[in-house]
């Protein structure tokens, strides 16, 4: 895949994301674990500033990641939603606003919604008001989209997989296709589906370096889905993805993982 990248067309796409239709933020408070969180009566949310470096490596959270449907219920820290949400789509790059995950041309199709469930989300000052979110990987923020308890439609959308109704919250990643079929053609219908795997994927690994638990949703109604969470018309669900305390951690060694091996070469 051939990634073209030109600072004229780069800076015009970040200047009209920029200027999507969201507020400014006025007040600010102290968040969770002492980051700075800043929260509006209008529904914005300036999120604390995510960790850039972890303790736990690459190659354990590649060897006990899981898809884990089973979860506790207890409420995210917002610290621990900007975490998430930065692994999947966030900055990395400040000249042309790329992300934690490739792009083809850099196009950037995806749109990430947070369904967020009643008292889940927990900061200094109380609990995140239920509803869905849109983020805003340039500045770092969430602003709210349609207010309300969505725990039961989401569910019900999502074809009664009760993963969707446990979770504290769910990310619904929507892309707006146009943005990168109008470059590449009908060839970029498939670099928009590879995307979406890649920024899956991070949520994934973030997940499990995190102790936190999520699985991958592919079978839900688009329209349903799309309506709750107030979704723009040129955009398309793709992905639902709860997030969670998981009820269980899953382990691998590299005894499991050499024994396996040896068996399957006939030592």
């Amino acid at each position: 895949m051939k990634i073209v990248v030109g600072s004229i067309l780069s800076s015009i796409s970040l200047l009209v994301l920029l200027l999507g239709g969201y507020g400014r933020v006025w007040g600010s408070r102290r968040g969770v674990g002492g980051e700075e969180t800043r929260v509006v009566s209008d529904g914005v949310i300036r999120l604390p500033w995510p960790s850039f470096d972890g303790s736990v490596s690459v190659e354990k959270a590649l060897s006990t990641r899981r898809s884990i449907r089973d979860y506790v219920s207890e409420p995210l820290s917002l610290g621990e939603v900007s975490q998430i949400l930065w692994s999947a789509y966030g900055i990395t790059e400040t000249r042309y606003g790329f992300k934690t995950t490739p792009s083809a041309g850099a196009t950037y199709p995806l749109e990430l919604y947070l369904v967020v469930n009643p008292r889940s989300v927990s900061y200094s000052e109380g609990f995140l008001e239920a509803g869905s979110y849109r983020y805003d990987p340039y500045s770092h923020s969430l602003f709210l989209v349609k207010r309300g308890n969505f725990r039961e439609e989401l569910y019900r959308a999502a074809l009664e997989q009760e993963w969707v109704r446990d979770a504290a919250v769910n990310i619904v990643f929507t892309a707006v296709f146009e943005r990168t079929t109008g470059r590449y053609g009908q060839r970029g219908i498939r670099y928009v589906w590879i995307e979406v795997g890649h920024a899956g994927q991070n949520v994934y690994l973030q997940a499990t370096a995190m102790g936190l638990a999520t699985v991958a949703i592919g079978a839900f109604h688009d329209s349903w889905v799309k309506e709750i969470i107030g979704a723009r018309e040129d955009e398309e669900p793709l992905y639902i993805m709860p997030v969670a305390r998981p009820l269980y951690r899953y382990e691998f060694t590299l005894d499991e993982y050499r024994e396996y091996i040896m068996r399957q070469r006939g030592q």
